[in-house]
C-alpha cells in the first residue's frame, strides 16, 4: 500500500515542493499553504484515478500514468518560483513592486485553473473511495483560500469583485478547453499533460486580454489598472504573443470559413468540384496571409505603440546588428538543413531506434541555441517565436491536409515519431522546442541566476540525451520492473549536467553574468530533475525543464 502511495514519480515532486516551501519568505506563506492545498488534493486525485478499475471517462494516452500530481503543481509551482526570485529583486530595489503584484495575481489565477480542473475531474469520476473525499476537502480549503486572499490583497489595484470574476474566468476556461483538447484529441495526452497545456494556454490568453481590456477601456479601466502602465512590454514579447495565439485562434476561423466553402461548392455546377482541393489551398493561403498580415499586427500596434508595421520592426531589429545575426541565421539553417536531410534519411535506411535517432535532435538544439544565448539573447527569443510560428502553421496544414503539402508533411513528421505521438496530433517538436524556449522566456527582465535561463539546453539537450543513450548501451539496473530507464543513464545524464554547468559559469562570467548559484542548491536542482527523468511516464520534454527552471530560481 505504502509502495502504491508513494512511486518514485511522487516522491520526486514531493521533494520538489517541499524544496519551494523551504525557500518561501514570510511574505508568501499564504501563496505555500495554497500550493500545499493543491498538492494534497491532486495526490489524493490521483491515487483515486490509479486505484480505480473502472476506466476514466476521458480517453488518455495508452501507457501513460494520470500524472494529475505532476501536471496540477508544475505551472503554480513555476510562478512561485519567480514571485520567489522576485522578492529578492525587490529586496534589491531591482523591480518595481508592481511587478510582483502581476505575479501574484498570475499565481492565484493559475492556482483557480487548477482546482476548477480537479474539481471537475473529481466529479467526473464515478467512484466512491476515500482519497476522492478528502480530495473534495483540499479543493474546497484552496478554494476558501484563494477568496481570502484575493480580498485581502491588492493585485495591480484591482477591486475584489475583480479580481474574482478575473480567477473566475481562468478557471472556467480551463474546465472548456481541457474538455475540448481531451474531446479534440482523444488518446493524445495524459491527463498531467493536458493539464499543463490548457492551464498554460488560459494563463496566457489572460495576459493578453488584460492588455486588450486596459487599452480598450482606456482612462475608465486605467483607474483600475495603473499599475500595469508601469510594467513594460517589449516588442518582442508582443510579437511573440500574438503570433502564436493568433495561430492557436486561426483553426477556429478556418473551420468556419472552409464550411461556408463547401457549401458554395455544393450549389454549383458538379464539374467545378474538381477544383475543391485547389480552391481550399487558396483559402487557407489567403485567410492565413490575411490573419498575419493584418488582424495580428493590428492587435499588437493596439497594445503596444510600435512606430512602423511589427513585420517591418522585426526586420529594423534584426538590420540593427547584420553582421551577428545575419551570420547567426546562416549557421542555424546549415544545421538544420545537414541535420534533418541526414537524419531523415537514416530514419528510413536505418535500424536505429528512433526513440535514439531523436535525441540527436537534443544535441543539435544545443549546438544552435547555446551559442545564440550566450551573445544574441533577445535575438534567440525573437527567432523562437518565429521557430513556433512556422511549427504551428506546418501543423495546420499536416492535420487538415492542406493541398499540396498536407501529406508530404505528414509522411515526413511521422519518420520522427514515436509512441506519444499519433497521427492526430504531433507534440515532440513542440515540446522540444517549448522545452528549451520557456526558460529563455521566463527568464526576460529580473534574473539573478545566469544558469536558470540554460534550463531547457542543459535538462533537454544534454541531461536527457546522455541518460537514454548511456542507458540504452550500457545501462543494467533499471529503476522498475516494467520501465526502460536504467541507474547508469541516470547517472549519466546528472554527471553531464553538472560538467555542462562547470563549463558553462566561466563562459558565463566572460560575457558579465555574475554567478549567484550555489554549488549543493545546484547540486539539488540537477539530481531532482534527473530523478524525475527516469521516474516520469509524462511528457518530460514537456515537464522537466519547467521543473528544473523552478529549482534553478530558488
Amino acid at each position: 500500500m505504502t509502495t502504491s502511495f508513494f512511486n518514485g514519480e511522487r516522491v520526486v515532486v514531493l521533494f520538489f515542493i517541499s524544496r519551494i516551501l523551504f525557500s518561501l519568505p514570510i511574505s508568501l506563506i499564504s501563496h505555500g499553504v495554497s500550493l500545499s492545498l493543491i498538492a494534497i488534493a491532486a495526490f489524493l486525485l490521483e491515487i483515486s484515478v490509479d486505484s480505480s478499475i473502472s476506466p476514466f471517462p476521458l480517453s488518455t494516452r495508452p501507457g501513460a500514468s494520470s500524472g494529475i500530481l505532476l501536471g496540477a503543481i508544475t505551472l503554480p509551482s513555476l510562478i512561485l518560483s519567480k514571485l520567489i526570485q522576485s522578492s529578492r529583486g525587490f529586496s534589491l530595489q531591482q523591480i518595481q513592486p508592481q511587478e510582483i503584484e502581476y505575479l501574484t495575481l498570475q499565481y492565484w489565477a493559475t492556482s483557480a485553473s487548477v482546482f476548477f480542473v480537479l474539481l471537475f475531474l473529481a466529479l467526473r469520476l464515478r467512484i466512491s473511495h476515500w482519497g476522492l473525499r478528502f480530495s473534495f476537502c483540499f479543493i474546497f480549503l484552496q478554494t476558501v483560500l484563494c477568496i481570502a486572499a484575493l480580498l485581502s490583497t491588492s493585485q495591480i489595484g484591482l477591486h475584489p469583485a475583480l479580481k474574482l470574476s478575473w480567477v473566475f474566468f481562468h478557471g472556467l476556461a480551463s474546465v472548456k478547453l481541457i474538455q475540448h483538447f481531451m474531446r479534440t484529441f482523444p488518446s493524445c495526452a495524459s491527463i498531467g499533460e493536458a493539464f499543463l497545456v490548457t492551464a498554460g494556454i488560459v494563463l496566457y490568453f489572460g495576459d493578453m486580454l488584460l492588455l486588450t481590456i486596459k487599452k480598450l477601456c482606456g482612462l475608465l479601466v486605467s483607474s483600475e489598472l495603473d499599475t500595469t502602465d508601469e510594467i513594460k512590454r517589449s516588442e518582442i514579447n508582443i510579437i511573440i504573443q500574438g503570433l502564436v495565439l493568433g495561430l492557436l485562434l486561426y483553426p477556429i476561423a478556418l473551420k468556419y470559413i472552409l464550411q461556408i466553402w463547401e457549401w458554395l461548392i455544393n450549389t454549383i455546377y458538379s464539374e467545378q468540384k474538381r477544383y475543391y482541393e485547389i480552391g481550399r489551398s487558396l483559402i487557407f493561403i489567403a485567410s492565413l496571409g490575411l490573419a498575419l498580415i493584418v488582424f495580428v499586427p493590428l492587435w499588437m500596434q493596439f497594445v503596444q505603440e510600435f512606430d512602423m508595421h511589427p513585420f517591418f520592426w522585426v526586420l529594423s531589429f534584426v538590420f540593427s546588428e547584420p553582421s551577428k545575426r545575419l551570420s547567426l541565421c546562416i549557421y542555424w539553417l546549415c544545421i538544420i538543413s545537414v541535420s534533418v536531410l541526414r537524419f531523415y534519411t537514416i530514419s528510413k535506411n536505418s535500424k536505429i531506434e528512433r526513440i535514439l535517432l531523436r535525441k540527436y535532435y537534443h544535441l543539435i538544439a544545443v549546438l544552435m541555441f547555446s551559442p545564440a544565448l550566450i551573445f544574441q539573447p533577445k535575438f534567440l527569443d525573437l527567432a523562437f517565436g518565429a521557430a513556433l510560428a512556422v511549427f504551428l502553421i506546418l501543423e495546420i496544414i499536416r492535420v487538415w491536409r492542406i493541398w499540396p503539402f498536407g501529406q508530404p508533411i505528414n509522411q515526413f513528421m511521422n519518420a520522427f515519431t514515436d509512441h506519444r505521438d499519433s497521427d492526430l496530433l504531433i507534440v515532440s517538436h513542440f515540446s522540444l522546442l517549448l522545452g528549451c524556449a520557456l526558460p529563455i522566456w521566463l527568464s526576460s527582465g529580473y534574473n539573478d541566476r545566469p544558469l536558470a535561463p540554460f534550463a531547457g539546453i542543459l535538462s533537454l539537450g544534454i541531461g536527457d540525451t546522455m541518460a537514454s543513450m548511456v542507458g540504452y548501451k550500457y545501462g543494467v539496473l533499471r529503476w522498475s520492473k516494467t520501465g526502460k530507464k536504467t541507474v547508469e543513464g541516470t547517472a549519466a545524464g546528472i554527471t553531464s549536467v553538472l560538467a555542462a554547468c562547470s563549463l558553462l559559469l566561466p563562459l558565463l562570467a566572460s560575457a558579465g553574468y555574475i554567478f549567484t548559484q550555489h554549488w549543493f542548491s545546484l547540486l539539488l536542482a540537477v539530481t531532482a530533475s534527473g530523478l524525475l527523468e527516469a521516474y516520469t511516464a509524462q511528457l518530460d520534454n514537456a515537464f522537466i525543464p519547467l521543473f528544473f527552471y523552478s529549482l534553478l530560481c530558488l
